[in-house]
């Protein structure tokens, strides 16, 4: 399979649902170990993305990934605005002109959508934060040959579950020091929810 326009507009829709339904619970992650705004800033700001990508019309994948990151850069607050929005920046600029993507582009796209989180960020992984899942997931992709073999789902679970023992190094969190372990990275979560959402998709299509 490829993934087309109707595939990442599918994929926006199921990610702004979970994210909604999940507003309050991010929240509440967010208050444990955080500022306390992820969930009210990404239920905002992937309101504001379907707002803008089903009121517009897309000829190839990569203008509907631009969107998707200036919308998320301009209107999410707090870090997430700027990691997600640059890993979908990202994502855009690596399919170029593309109408559709397949299997080796999309690795290739979450390669450099992991550099622009990593370089943002200043993280790597193991630190408590949204590189644990998107690096785990990539890694994941290295090893498989086509979408249908990708575990998305149960991947970016492992990897979200795993952020509780782990204590932050970076942002508010890191100020906790061990007081974060027992805590999930709400990052992590969101990134779980996007990457379900995905998951979603991808078997709907086979």
């Amino acid at each position: 399979m490829k993934l087309d326009v109707a595939h990442i507009l599918d994929w926006m829709e199921k990610a702004n649902d979970k994210i909604q339904q999940n507003k309050t619970y991010l929240t509440s992650l967010d208050q444990a170990i955080g500022d306390g705004d992820h969930g009210i800033n990404m239920a905002r700001g992937f309101q504001e993305v379907i707002g803008k990508i089903s009121a517009s019309d897309y000829s190839n994948v990569s203008d509907l990934l631009k969107d998707i990151s200036m919308t998320l850069l301009s209107k999410v607050g707090g870090a997430s605005g700027p990691l997600y929005g640059t890993a979908f920046l990202k994502m855009s600029m690596a399919l170029k002109d593309s109408d559709s993507v397949d299997y080796p582009q999309f690795v290739h796209a979450m390669e450099e959508a992991l550099q622009g989180i990593k370089q943002r960020g200043k993280a790597e992984k193991g630190e408590k934060t949204l590189v644990d899942v998107w690096e785990t997931l990539l890694e994941q992709l290295k090893e498989q040959d086509d979408f249908d073999s990708v575990r998305f789902e149960e991947t970016a679970k492992l990897a979200m579950e795993s952020t509780k023992e782990l204590e932050a190094k970076k942002g508010r969190a890191a100020y906790l020091r061990e007081r974060s372990i027992g805590h999930l990275d709400p990052g992590s979560v969101s990134s779980y929810y996007i990457f379900s959402s995905l998951s979603d998709v991808v078997k709907e299509s086979v």
